[in-house]
C-alpha cells in the first residue's frame, strides 16, 4: 500500500490527499470522515483549563454528563478516555481471550488491536454467526455500512460469549432503544465516541460504559488525568446541552437525505449510512473517487470493496459537490 493509502486508511489524510492530487482547488471538502461538520460551539476557557491538571471532581463531572445523555444509571460505570481509539487499542491487553469474533465488514482498527494483543480474531457477518469463540467485538451502527443490531440481540450475545464490546461511535443521533449503554450486561463493554457528534475529533474524547468491576479495570489502566483539562471542560458543556444535540439530529437527518438524493441523481445507490455518512455504491466509484479528488473533495474508498465509496454530511461545498458528482 502506498504512503499515501496509509494516511488516509481511515479518512481523513487531507496532506495525503494534498499530494495525490496537487492541482485541485482549495479549500479541500474533507467528507471522508464521519465527523458532524458544523461542530459544538465550544466556549472561551479560563487559562486555568490548559494550566493544570484537571481536577478528579470534575472529570466526575464529565462522566456524570456523559451517563445522563447515554441513558446510564451509575456514572462511576463511564470512564473517560482521551478518544476511543485508545479504548480499542488498550481492551485487547487487559481482557486477552484466545479468540475473538469481529462482527465485519467493519472498522478494522478493532481486528487490527485484537490480534496486535495475541488473539486469534475471526470477521463473521452477523451476531448469529458467532457460536463458541470467548470473546465478540462489534459496531452498532456499524462502520461503514450503518447496519443495526437489535439491543436483543446484543443481550442474547452477551450470554454467549465472556466478555463483548460494543462500539457505538455513531449511536448519539440514533432513535432511542438502539444503545445497549442503559442496559448494559455484566460482561460487555460499551464504547462511545464524543468527537464525531459534537465535531471536535481533535479534542480527543472518548467513553467506556462497563459494569463497575470492568470499569475499574479500564479506569485504573488509563491512570490519572488521562483526559485534558480543555476535553474536561468543552465535553461537560456539550453533554449537558441536550437542545443542541436535539437540533443536530435533526438537522443532520435532513442533511443526510438531501445528499442521498445527490447521490442517487448520479447513479450511485444508497448502500447504507448514519446521520454522519452515507455508504453508496458505483460501478465507476473508483474513476468518481479520482474526479472527486480533483475537484479538491476528499471521500472513503475501500480496497476490499472497490466500487463503495463513503460520503460524509456536508457542512458547506454542497454545490460544489453537486458539480464534481454530475460528471461520475
Amino acid at each position: 500500500m502506498a504512503d499515501s493509502e496509509l494516511a488516509m486508511a481511515h479518512g481523513g489524510g487531507l496532506i495525503a490527499a494534498r499530494a495525490m492530487f496537487p492541482m485541485a482547488p482549495r479549500p479541500w471538502i474533507d467528507l471522508s470522515t464521519g465527523i458532524n461538520p458544523l461542530p459544538y460551539p465550544m466556549p472561551a476557557l479560563p487559562p486555568e483549563a490548559y494550566q493544570r491538571l484537571p481536577e478528579p471532581e470534575e472529570v466526575l463531572r464529565l462522566e456524570a454528563a456523559a451517563a445522563r445523555t447515554y441513558g446510564v444509571a451509575d456514572p462511576r460505570t463511564v470512564v473517560a478516555a482521551p478518544g476511543t481509539q485508545v479504548l480499542i487499542s488498550m481492551l485487547p491487553h487487559l481482557f486477552r481471550p484466545a479468540r475473538v469474533a469481529v462482527v465485519g465488514f467493519t472498522y478494522s482498527e478493532h481486528t487490527a488491536a485484537w490480534s496486535a494483543a495475541g488473539s486469534t480474531v475471526s470477521v463473521v457477518p452477523g451476531v448469529a454467526s458467532v457460536d463458541s469463540e470467548p470473546a465478540a467485538v462489534l459496531c452498532n451502527p456499524n462502520n461503514p455500512d450503518g447496519r443495526r443490531t437489535r439491543v436483543a440481540d446484543l443481550l442474547a450475545l452477551a450470554a454467549r460469549v465472556e466478555v463483548m464490546v460494543v462500539d457505538e461511535a455513531f449511536a448519539d443521533l440514533e432513535a432511542p432503544g438502539l444503545s445497549l449503554a442503559p442496559v448494559l450486561p455484566a460482561n460487555a463493554v460499551v464504547l462511545r465516541s464524543f468527537g464525531k457528534t459534537y465535531g471536535l475529533a481533535g479534542l480527543r474524547l472518548g467513553f467506556a460504559v462497563a459494569a463497575l468491576p470492568m470499569a475499574r479495570v479500564i479506569r485504573n489502566a488509563l491512570g490519572p488525568w488521562a483526559v485534558s483539562g480543555a476535553a474536561v471542560a468543552f465535553g461537560t458543556a456539550a453533554l449537558s446541552d441536550a437542545a443542541w444535540l436535539r437540533a443536530t439530529r435533526i438537522r443532520l437527518q435532513a442533511d443526510a437525505a438531501r445528499l442521498d438524493g445527490l447521490l442517487t441523481q448520479a447513479g450511485f445507490r444508497i448502500v447504507g449510512g448514519t446521520c454522519l455518512f452515507r455508504l453508496a455504491q458505483h460501478a465507476e466509484a473508483a474513476a468518481t473517487f479520482d474526479r472527486l479528488g480533483q475537484s479538491g473533495i476528499l471521500v472513503r474508498r475501500f480496497n476490499a470493496e472497490p466500487s463503495w465509496l463513503r460520503f460524509g454530511i456536508p457542512g458547506k461545498g454542497w454545490d460544489r459537490l453537486a458539480a464534481a458528482l454530475t460528471f461520475a
